[in-house]
């Protein structure tokens, strides 16, 4: 103990005390010594700082000590605030203490405060060493004597740099001390790195000291203005230099604001500008810089933080990188938790702390987020900064986890292929398979220089001959189409050669030969075709190679969803209070599904739970949950309302778990009335004032929007809308079952019903594992019975027909029902046949549910010409035809058009657009709207529901071609539109 207390280590400062009324001193110390400071050209945004300590110093030198703790991120200038602390005490007369703390004084009980009282200390009071706890009550009581003794002589300022390195119980005396400086003449300013680590740092100094012992402030990053000073005055770029500007904030960028950073990169440029001309574009390797001094400083940035945490600030820079043709190496996430759990996996740290730290080096200025919602780091260079240090072999394997966690998400096969070009070979199956798949997409999207740089990363793996060989030719005539036929002859010739399949073969030889023919050797191409000719005698010829599209993956996870019931069930039946209203609300949705319950049952239910007083944290799901229940019961309006209602509590957060699934049942809703153009409606931009980005269309919407192209005839763009959706990147959901539905809709549109069924059973298979069974969400079983009828499987659409029917008479609602039995009446035939469509069709003209009333009609229409009953089978096909044009459907007006064909009947008289085309009750409400009625005045003149005159008026507008009411009257009584004109398609009379 005696040899570590002989060690000196003080600043001695003239102890000449400080005074309002001395030369040179200010009667307001604050405002001063900022200011004084501030010129120095030193600090920049310190001055609530600088006047923080000023304000502390003069209550030292009243008596009354305090502690000052500024905190701040590696960089920030915490050690330069404190200099000038110093220097402005010392010359003020204040006697100056100070000690920087280093990761050496840890092995040393009290190193650190040795450091700041050593020579301060009596070498008579010496202390004899025994149990640790004693040793360090002692030696704790005797700096406490040496402090005392010093503040007896005039104001100290005890200045302590890197406080969170101090070992524990110079620690734990500093934090004893702080709580007694309140009588002693001694200002303790302490510096302690405050910034969010993956591995959770220790209690500091504050931790466990009452506020009004401690004035602590945090400093950070320097603002754009102070940072782009400093650029300026190192650089010597003018400000009205042209690209100034942008070249000042490119390095602005690059040092994230912070001076520790900017001051390395400014080092590493060249020197300063002639004539404040801008410099050189800013690099983005540090290769390009000269001494390394921004390199290094960003090293030590990272060493400072610790390992986890720079193994996952080096993580991040891996997934920062672009694959080939600019593909981004990491898809963009709807969740900022799933890109923490990729960055997490490739370092092997907790992904709730990466979470965290992605936030707080956004905060900081390190990481910015891009158009995609990815964090990314805010400059190039500083990325390569990160990674600078890092080895081959580290990359490489960060890369490969990166790849395995990404395939294991079902990520895009080019971004899990992104990864595995900086890889060396995996020599595992899944590495070439994402690889082919990569270059099959870029293939597709036109981007054959990606393609080959795939194709050339697969043949590193260890591939069978048979698939290197189409490997090869594949890439082989990538390369010679892109001019690089040196090279893609070579591959396709070794293609040709390797033993494989016919078909390799094959097509091998015939791009081998085309290749050859082009380049002018038509001989060698001949004689190519016919060595593989004498070799396989028994292929039947040469044929083109077709090449297989790409696979989506797709994830099953409903164990979550069984769980959350099951606890509900258990929950609710033991003690109801503990689920609430919302939990027996989701419960009635969950039997509606099942299939366990009435639509009747189910409302009764709803509607009580509604009549509960409102609790404000769970009346979003309520709502939500029973607009749902509504519109699965028919119930539009009230569903409608309840959408409304729940929208309106949620217009100030789109991020609300609600706020989608009302957006789903408004969708819905407009589904279920067959509302098309809202329906292909731009979703538009969100509220104002919500600071939310432009919406996208959901998976629901999209699914949706496929359905009503079709039905109004527009299957070019329905099918370009289904093949833009990629179904690996949708979640294992009721709207990815939606949209299989909707595919095999659109499947079935196109002629091919064996593709339809195929989507529908699919969608059928994937409800039913969510135990979803009942027909309210997706009819999959009465599509799939029609398309069994397509195919002339009589007796598997009955099997189908017959479970949707029992199911629908569980659920008791005219659609469904009335649907079940139109399917069932198509799939039995004959006079059951014809009774079962007739009763779909008295079912649903008692509503306004023309969406199923149409097809049904169109069903017992086509009964009736079976059964010999020509007569009544077109009235009933001349009604489908039109209700289906005044809803819009063009689909349905089609079919009902084909099956009066069918029935003989000649070609309509009267039309289906124009003014002729007007049913007397639309007319009338016409005739109304073009005197200047609103639709409100309409109701009370004819008592109709305003969703009636609505209808009516949609359907006005569509047959006279025209969008605004104020065109109503010259529609009526003038000539029709030419575009009226050329596309009225008349039906048979």
């Amino acid at each position: 103990m005696s040899r570590i207390l002989r060690t000196p280590r003080m600043s001695r400062i003239p102890e000449t005390p400080w005074s309002p009324d001395a030369p040179g001193a200010s009667r307001a110390p604050g405002l001063p010594w900022a200011a004084a400071s501030a010129d120095h050209g030193r600090l920049r945004e310190r001055q609530e700082a600088l006047a923080l300590v000023a304000t502390e110093a003069a209550r030292a030198r009243a008596g009354s000590g305090r502690l000052v703790l500024l905190r701040g991120a590696t960089g920030t200038g915490r050690t330069a605030v404190l200099e000038a602390v110093t220097e402005d005490a010392a010359a003020r007369g204040m006697l100056v203490l100070r000690a920087r703390c280093s990761p050496q004084d840890a092995s040393t009980p009290f190193g650190s405060v040795l450091k700041l009282l050593n020579s301060a200390l009596d070498p008579t009071d010496s202390c004899t060493a025994g149990r640790a706890s004693s040793y360090d009550r002692v030696v704790g009581e005797r700096l406490w004597r040496a402090l005392r003794s010093c503040a007896a002589r005039g104001p100290m300022l005890l200045a302590v740099d890197d406080a969170h390195l101090a070992d524990r119980p110079s620690h734990r005396w500093l934090a004893e001390t702080a709580l007694l400086l309140d009588r002693l003449p001694v200002l303790l300013v302490v510096t302690e790195r405050g910034q969010y680590d993956i591995d959770p740092p220790s209690a500091g100094l504050a931790h466990g000291l009452s506020p009004a012992l401690v004035r602590t402030l945090t400093l950070g990053p320097l603002g754009a203005a102070s940072a782009a000073g400093l650029v300026r005055a190192a650089s010597g770029v003018a400000p009205g230099v042209a690209g100034g500007q942008e070249w000042v904030a490119d390095c602005v960028r690059a040092g994230a604001g912070n001076p520790l950073l900017l001051r390395a990169l400014l080092d590493d440029l060249p020197a300063r500008a002639q004539d404040g001309a801008v410099p050189a574009p800013l690099p983005d390797s540090c290769a390009a810089l000269e001494s390394g001094a921004f390199p290094a400083a960003v090293s030590w940035w990272l060493e400072s933080a610790g390992r986890t945490t720079a193994d996952v600030a080096r993580a991040l820079a891996v997934v920062d990188l672009q694959g080939p043709g600019g593909v981004a190496a990491t898809a963009p996430y709807e969740r900022a938790e799933e890109y923490a759990e990729l960055v997490a996996a490739m370092a092997g740290a907790d992904p709730a702390r990466v979470a965290g730290w992605l936030t707080a080096m956004a905060r900081l200025g390190l990481l910015r987020r891009d158009r995609e919602g990815r964090p990314r780091y805010a400059h190039p260079l500083l990325r390569d900064a990160v990674l600078s240090g890092w080895s081959s072999e580290g990359r490489q394997a960060a890369h490969r986890v990166a790849a395995e966690a990404l395939l294991g998400r079902g990520e895009p096969a080019e971004t899990v292929a992104g990864h595995l070009l900086r890889t060396g070979a995996v020599g595992e199956e899944w590495a070439a398979g994402a690889l082919l798949d990569a270059a099959a997409q870029a293939i597709g999207g036109g981007r054959p220089e990606a393609a080959m740089a795939f194709l050339r990363r697969a043949l590193d793996e260890p591939l069978p001959p048979q698939r290197r060989a189409s490997v090869l030719t594949e890439l082989g005539s990538l390369e010679y189409a892109t001019g690089r036929s040196s090279a893609g002859i070579p591959r396709l010739s070794e293609a040709a050669r390797l033993p494989g399949g016919p078909g390799d073969r094959l097509r091998a030889a015939l791009a081998l030969g085309t290749a050859l023919a082009e380049r002018g050797q038509a001989r060698a191409a001949v004689d190519v075709l016919r060595d593989l000719d004498e070799q396989l005698p028994d292929h039947p010829g040469l044929t083109r190679m077709t090449r297989t599209a790409s696979a989506f993956l797709s994830e099953h996870d409903q164990q979550v969803r069984s769980e959350v019931y099951r606890w509900l069930r258990s929950t609710a039946e033991h003690s109801p209070g503990l689920v609430g209203a919302a939990g027996r609300a989701l419960l009635i949705r969950y039997e509606a599904t099942a299939g366990l319950t009435s639509a009747d049952a189910a409302m009764r239910g709803i509607r009580a739970l509604l009549e509960e007083p409102a609790d404000a944290l769970t009346e979003p799901f309520l709502l939500g949950t029973a607009a749902a229940v509504a519109q699965w019961a028919d119930e539009l309006e009230e569903a409608e309302w309840l959408v409304r209602r729940g929208l309106a509590g949620q217009r100030g957060s789109l991020l609300h778990p609600m706020h989608t699934n009302l957006l789903h049942t408004r969708t819905d809703i407009a589904a279920a009335r067959g509302a098309y153009a809202e329906l292909l409606a731009d979703p538009g931009p969100p509220p104002s004032g919500t600071g939310a980005a432009r919406r996208a269309r959901s998976v629901n919407e999209q699914a949706h929007a496929v359905v009503a192209l079709v039905e109004t005839g527009r299957l070019d763009q329905a099918l370009a809308l289904a093949d833009g959706v990629r179904l690996p990147d949708a979640p294992d959901s009721w709207e990815l079952n939606r949209f299989l539905y909707a595919r095999g809709v659109l499947r079935a549109a196109y002629g091919d019903p064996a593709g339809a069924l195929h989507h529908f059973l699919e969608s059928g298979r994937r409800q039913s594992a969510r135990d979803v069974v009942s027909p309210v969400v997706t009819p999959w079983r009465s599509a799939a019975a029609e398309c069994q009828l397509a195919l002339g499987r009589r007796r598997e659409a009955l099997v189908l027909a017959e479970e949707e029917a029992r199911l629908a008479a569980v659920w008791g609602t005219p659609r469904v029902t009335g649907r079940a039995l139109r399917v069932l009446g198509m799939a039995t035939g004959g006079r059951r046949g014809l009774e079962l469509t007739e009763q779909a069709v008295e079912l649903l003209r008692d509503t306004s549910i023309d969406m199923e009333l149409v097809p049904a009609l169109i069903a017992r229409g086509r009964q009736l010409i079976a059964a010999g009953q020509r007569s009544r089978a077109r009235d009933t096909l001349r009604e489908a035809a039109e209700r289906a044009e005044v809803l819009g459907s063009v689909r349905m007006r089609t079919a009902a058009e084909h099956a009066l064909r069918e029935s003989g009947a000649r070609r309509a008289e009267t039309a289906r657009t124009g003014s002729a085309a007007l049913t007397a009750s639309e007319r009338r409400i016409a005739d109304l709207a073009a005197e200047g009625r609103t639709n409100a005045e309409i109701c009370d003149l004819l008592h109709l529901a305003r969703r009636t005159v609505e209808t009516h008026l949609t359907s006005v507008y569509r047959k006279l071609g025209i969008r605004r009411r104020t065109e109503l009257a010259s529609a009526l009584d003038g000539p029709r539109p030419a575009r009226e004109a050329s596309s009225d398609r008349r039906g048979p009379g």
